[in-house]
């Protein structure tokens, strides 16, 4: 399995003070250094943790391939697509939310979507399209031409998170943290079949599958079961592991349990 390490929150906690420190490319030499397979950076629209010059930067001093996520607003794909990372892979963005919280609606989106992949395809860059785990979305996906999708797990970890931790998570609705622990099991099983079979369709339809959000120490063995899924991105508890450990240790231990 490859890990992509998401450092975002190495910039997230520069950002607070607004000062070099943490330095971004010194967590991009230790995640390189123990165990990342690849560098995954988000550069979003509002610039609240990555900035156009970190990118620039991890660009030029990265041994391993960047994935860049970023919206298919039309200003940042002129952007990214002057800076030319490995891969890019279209991500949802709103300004108010606190991270993605959702996969690419790319059925509404359709013709930005489309309008998107040929300006990076015009580039020479392959996408991955960040959708939620369903047939209809990896049919999709292939139409418009990506060559990977990563699927959206964030209703996988929090259910897995609720049923396996006694402290409520925030993104968790006030419905959900009064369902009994038995229907809370069964939408965990719904989840996971649901991402097994979308990684099943994608993989027959010629399409690389990742997945992320939400992905953990304690849950990431469940994505370990699904063959298909030969990628993940990690970064938020990586970088909350590595407060008590140091950043070397967390990205080690995450490789250890994503290794089959």
């Amino acid at each position: 399995m490859k890990l992509g390490v998401n450092i975002d929150h190495v910039a997230v906690l520069r950002e607070a003070r607004q000062v070099n420190d943490p330095d971004i490319l010194q967590a991009l030499y230790v995640a390189c250094e123990n165990g990342a397979q690849q560098i995954t950076i988000h550069l979003r629209e509002d610039r609240r943790h990555i900035q156009d010059i970190d990118v620039k930067n991890i660009l030029m001093h990265s041994k391993l391939p960047v994935n860049l996520e970023c919206s298919i607003n039309k200003e940042i794909l002129t952007i990214v697509s002057d800076l030319k990372p490995h891969r890019v892979t279209l991500v949802p963005e709103k300004r108010e939310e606190v991270t993605t919280e959702g996969g690419l609606d790319v059925f509404k989106y359709e013709d930005e979507v489309a309008y998107a992949i040929e300006q990076l395809h015009d580039s020479l860059i392959p996408v991955s399209l960040f959708v939620d785990p369903s047939i209809e979305a990896m049919e999709q996906s292939k139409t418009l031409g990506a060559e990977m999708v990563e699927l959206h797990t964030g209703s996988f970890s929090n259910l897995f998170n609720m049923l396996n931790s006694n402290l409520p998570y925030s993104n968790h609705s006030v419905k959900e943290l009064e369902l009994p622990r038995y229907e809370l099991s069964q939408r965990l099983e719904e989840s996971i079949e649901d991402i097994k079979s979308a990684a099943t369709r994608a993989k027959k339809l010629g399409l690389e599958v990742a997945a992320g959000h939400g992905l953990n120490y304690n849950n990431v063995d469940e994505m370990m079961k699904i063959l298909e899924i030969t990628e993940l991105n990690i970064g938020q508890s990586i970088i909350a592991r590595s407060v008590f450990t140091g950043l070397a240790d967390a990205v080690k231990e995450m490789k250890r349990l994503t290794i089959r």
